[in-house]
């Protein structure tokens, strides 16, 4: 009885004790939950909303694989129209330069390429595993080598760019250090392209202190089309930089067949206009297909030149 007048005297002391631990036991679950997504959304979200980092002379950009997957990175098919303004050029009929993009990430696909036995342009990206070694290895052989600047896409940043990329966010004194850094990771380049770029190329305005740092070290430059709106080719002849234009992507397609088919098409176009720069990547299959398709084409009267000499 005595107990039970108790509990009557004192029903808010009792109720209240219970509240307060049922509140103690929300706000721990509510601010674990918090947490939890906080790190998920960083985690999550880490790569596509912190954007290209100061690159380290000598290092591997981040989130590269020690063995470099190649992606296509390359939307425009057609050869570029002639615009006003675009300087105009005369070669020998039936000559071929062809740059391969994406190398420094393996010696191998280096060494089965050079083993073609033509001239060969390799364009490198900055920062990947076998710089040095593929850089090496077309000095041996007298081949030229250029560096292939990442350039941000139209499809930034879902679409993956590498950590020393340019982004046109950037000022013109960053996209300056940026390219200047670039440029002492791949020694003896003698020109550049760019890698991916149909944003960044399509703003004249960031491509102009990109230029200007090339003509600064007596590189030329050639634009990949990766966008019809790029405006790389003529501003650097306006420039005053020796330059050039992509004219056929060999390998969008992953089949030896159609890009012996590309490659019969840039023959084609090289007797009707002269010179004909062709764009491809170290594939197996358009290795297999140069392999092929180049004795051939030789026979044929093709004449296989490097880049440099299809720049004007």
């Amino acid at each position: 009885m005595s107990n039970r007048m108790n509990r009557l005297k004192h029903p808010r002391k009792a109720a209240g004790k219970f509240r307060w631990w049922h509140i103690v036991v929300v706000i721990l679950v509510i601010a674990a939950a918090f947490l939890l997504l906080e790190k998920l959304k960083s985690g999550f979200y880490k790569d596509s909303q912190k954007g290209p980092q100061p690159l380290q002379t000598g290092t591997i950009p981040p989130g590269t694989p020690g063995d470099y997957e190649q992606k296509q990175y390359t939307t425009l098919k057609a050869a570029p129209r002639t615009q006003a303004g675009s300087p105009t050029t005369t070669y020998q009929a039936g000559t071929v330069a062809i740059i391969v993009d994406d190398m420094g990430s393996s010696l191998k696909e280096a060494q089965e390429l050079l083993s073609i036995g033509i001239p060969i342009t390799f364009s490198i990206i900055p920062g990947l595993p076998k710089v040095k070694g593929v850089a090496a290895a077309a000095k041996a052989s007298s081949q030229d080598i250029m560096i292939h600047i990442p350039m941000e896409s139209q499809g930034y940043p879902k679409q993956r760019l590498e950590s020393n990329g340019l982004l046109t966010r950037y000022s013109a004194e960053e996209l300056v250090s940026r390219v200047e850094m670039l440029f002492e990771t791949v020694p003896g380049a003698v020109g550049a392209n760019n890698h991916m770029g149909s944003r960044f190329t399509e703003s004249e305005e960031k491509m102009v202190p990109v230029l200007e740092v090339l003509k600064k070290h007596g590189l030329f430059f050639i634009d990949s089309r990766t966008t019809p709106l790029s405006k790389g080719y003529e501003l650097s002849h306006r420039m005053g930089l020796k330059s050039g234009t992509r004219n056929v992507f060999l390998d969008n397609q992953q089949d030896v067949a159609a890009i012996k088919k590309q490659l019969q098409l840039a023959a084609d176009m090289a007797r009707k206009k002269g010179g004909v720069i062709a764009i491809c990547h170290p594939h197996p299959t358009t290795i297999a297909a140069l392999k092929e398709a180049v004795p051939g084409m030789q026979k044929a009267g093709i004449t296989f030149v490097r880049a440099r000499e299809l720049v004007r």
